[in-house]
């Protein structure tokens, strides 16, 4: 099993079909290669995380990084895992931090990470958010 995160950006504003035309064909490639996960947007800002066989992670983040929607990937963390900690998602998604609207970014992510046991993968997600929510 293998976990990798990174952080991106937009190269353009993603509205909401766009959104939900990514997610859709992520779901359906995640559950096809046995891949977990969570995609947090703030502002023009993607954080994700991946989870699965080693091979299909890196595969899909080569995918991702061959996409023109997004830029600047870094990667945050590149490891082994003895267990998922979104087993249940084929992509969790959540959207915060847009311009003029208080949609509580914090208290959504809060919520979604509430169950993951690894400290530094949930200060991760905490940290973008409070970062997003301002």
């Amino acid at each position: 099993m293998h976990r990798f995160m990174y952080i991106s950006t937009a190269t353009s504003y993603n509205d909401d079909n766009e959104m939900a035309s990514i997610l859709r064909v992520s779901r359906r490639n995640n559950a096809r290669d046995d891949i977990t996960g969570l995609l947090v947007k703030g502002g023009p800002r993607f954080l994700q995380v991946l989870e699965g066989p080693e091979r299909a992670v890196r595969a899909t983040y080569q995918r991702i990084l061959a996409d023109p929607r997004h830029k600047a990937a870094v990667e945050l963390i590149d490891e082994p895992c003895a267990e998922r900690q979104f087993g249940d998602w084929a992509m969790g998604y959540e959207v915060g931090g847009l311009a003029g609207i208080d949609n509580n970014i914090r208290a959504v992510v809060a919520n979604l990470v509430d169950t993951i046991a690894d400290r530094y993968l949930k200060a991760h997600f905490t940290s973008f958010a409070e970062l997003h929510a301002r």
